[in-house]
């Protein structure tokens, strides 16, 4: 399977970061009254510097993912992926520093996260969030499009995501957004988001053209509880926790896939010219959480319009179930701090050939040391790939990974 290494570099900003905190540090142990002034402790989000009036707050936190994988780490993307030489590999697959808090007013959040090992700036966003049923952000961030995207790579179920993650997701998108959460009486509780972006992926500064990427998302919490993005239930809800998602986007722009990397081309798409493909993009979602139990689902159907090429349209199909559980909730002697986990996913990329289709199914195993802050992942994948004029290629892949945060 293609794999792509760059190098790992830490940029100047990275450096002036922590050249800022050492110089912080150094100051603060100098200073005789700074516990009359701030208060620091250690909390859910790493290290925490708050002011007693409590209107400004620092918080500072590092996560590594340390991943074994073999015969080859990445998703296979084409036929002649299932054919290419094994490359058993062991690697820092994440390095993350990450700052956040709030400033002035503690409705007024900031947030920015960066990847050290490729020298990304992932996430940097400012938060109004004074009312619960109407918030505001500008920046960058991960659209809410899916579920599986928007959860951390931190707090996932499997070692990673699904096969249709990279077909589907939007990603990282520069613009603003409008958000909240509609709690009514019962049945009548409502998460919504819509949002104007670039279309143009993490780090663009500009746009190919005049049009902007529209997104929208609404999250009916039919039994009257919030269910926050992340995998397994290791708050073990102990009142059942559904909901059910709708989410569509539209953009016009030179790409029809979206990653970390920024815009790109999806296979079968020539690299594209200005406006060139209209993708049109909805997902169905389902989510359930109860006494150890969690489940996820989405079902996605992308249509890409090549419109410098008589209005070309392709349409593709994908889904994924996901479910997993603590089966000490039933068992004794399964460990306590062990949870088994499951995931099929499907994806057509052309839905009129009906006879060419990618699955994958995924068995996982997870021990939580300190919940998803410092745990270890292993899971075993099976792959097949399904052409009409070719024979069936089919493969196995095994991966463990030490997931922890600082």
């Amino acid at each position: 399977m293609y794999s792509t290494n760059k190098p790992n570099r830490i940029s100047k900003y990275s450096l002036l970061v922590f050249l800022l905190l050492i110089g912080f540090k150094g100051f603060s142990q100098q200073e005789k009254d700074t516990t009359k002034l701030m208060n620091v402790r250690y909390g859910s989000k790493g290290i925490e510097l708050e002011t007693r009036d409590k209107k400004f707050l620092f918080q500072l936190a590092s996560r590594l993912q340390f991943r074994f994988s073999t015969p080859n780490d990445t998703d296979p993307l084409t036929y002649d992926d299932y054919s290419q030489d094994a490359k058993t590999t062991f690697k820092i697959n994440r390095a993350r520093l990450k700052i956040g808090g709030h400033a002035f007013e503690p409705w007024l959040k900031y947030y920015w996260e960066y990847e050290l090992s490729q020298s990304n700036l992932l996430d940097f966003r400012i938060m109004i969030e004074k009312w619960d049923f109407l918030s505001f952000k500008v920046g960058q961030w991960k659209t809410e499009f899916t579920r599986e995207r928007f959860i951390s790579s931190g707090e996932q179920q499997m070692v990673d995501r699904s096969l249709i993650n990279r077909p589907f997701t939007v990603d990282r998108q520069l613009g603003v957004e409008v958000y909240g959460h509609l709690k009514g009486a019962g049945i009548a509780d409502f998460n919504y988001w819509a949002a104007a972006l670039t279309g143009t992926g993490r780090g663009s500064t500009a746009n190919d053209d005049n049009h902007l990427m529209y997104f929208g998302r609404a999250q009916w919490n039919f039994l009257g509880r919030f269910l926050d993005f992340e995998g397994c239930d290791l708050e073990f809800h102990e009142k059942p926790t559904p909901i059910i998602a709708f989410s569509a986007i539209t953009n016009r722009s030179p790409y029809t896939r979206f990653s970390q990397a920024g815009g790109g081309s999806l296979d079968g798409f020539e690299d594209g010219l200005p406006g060139q493909y209209r993708v049109n993009q909805w997902n169905l979602e389902s989510a359930f959480m109860y006494r150890g139990f969690s489940w996820q689902s989405e079902w996605h159907t992308k249509e890409i319009i090549d419109k410098y090429n008589n209005n070309d349209m392709t349409v593709m199909k994908g889904y994924y179930v996901q479910a997993g559980y603590f089966f000490h909730n039933v068992f004794d002697w399964w460990p306590k701090h062990l949870e088994m986990a499951g995931r099929h996913a499907a994806y057509r990329p052309d839905n009129s050939i009906r006879e060419n289709r990618q699955d994958e199914s995924t068995l996982a195993f997870n021990w939580f040391f300190k919940g998803h802050k410092n745990k270890l992942t292993s899971e075993v994948s099976y792959f097949s790939f399904q052409d009409k004029t070719l024979p069936l290629q089919e493969g196995w892949r095994f991966r463990i990974q030490w997931d922890i945060s600082l």
